[in-house]
């Protein structure tokens, strides 16, 4: 998977491509979950989340090098988000153990979408459609303040309520 991640994004000719793909190997986006329980919520779990969301937003617009930045990136922000920790439960002999899963460490209090927004533009130049679509990719699970907002958005950018269908068809249906 993270080879046809990578693929995908080499074949995007967007300048500090290279310089984006080489901080995400540097980073634990690879490996990420894409959440702590709630969908793909294991190591790994953020590329394939990514991954299936790229599929499905392509399915519904048609591939071009801004569906690949929208879809594969939209998600950046997780990068370095999840610690592993620990807690105690029980096992399948009702015995207490230490088993391992994931918390918040969030260093970087941007927001989500526009974190990631923010994170992408330090390599690369994104178009108003992209900042828009990652921006809103969450769709109405933001604050019920900024429906009014979002609503604009999508009708200005179809694409951007495209990617958060296909955010919540990937979370939803794949993910779990």
């Amino acid at each position: 998977m993270k080879e046809e991640f990578i693929q995908l994004l080499k074949e995007v000719k967007r300048e500090g491509m290279d310089a984006l793909l080489l901080f995400l190997e540097g980073s634990d986006f690879y490996k990420a979950p894409a959440s702590t329980r709630f969908h793909g919520a294991w190591e790994g779990g953020l590329l394939e989340h990514s991954l299936k969301v790229y599929e499905i937003l392509k399915n519904k617009v048609g591939d071009s090098d801004s569906v690949r930045i929208i879809a594969l990136l939209h998600d950046i922000c997780k990068i370095n988000f999840y610690k592993v920790d620990y807690r105690n439960a029980k096992n399948s002999k009702g015995e207490w153990e230490k088993v391992p899963y994931y918390t918040v460490d969030d260093t970087i209090p941007y927001g989500h979408g526009e974190k990631s927004v923010m994170m992408i533009s330090e390599f690369i130049k994104l178009t108003p459609e992209e900042k828009y679509a990652i921006r809103w990719h969450m769709g109405f699970t933001e604050p019920k303040e900024l429906y009014g907002t979002i609503g604009q958005a999508y009708k200005k950018y179809p694409i951007a309520l495209y990617t958060h269908e296909a955010d919540l068809e990937a979370t939803y249906f794949y993910d779990i």
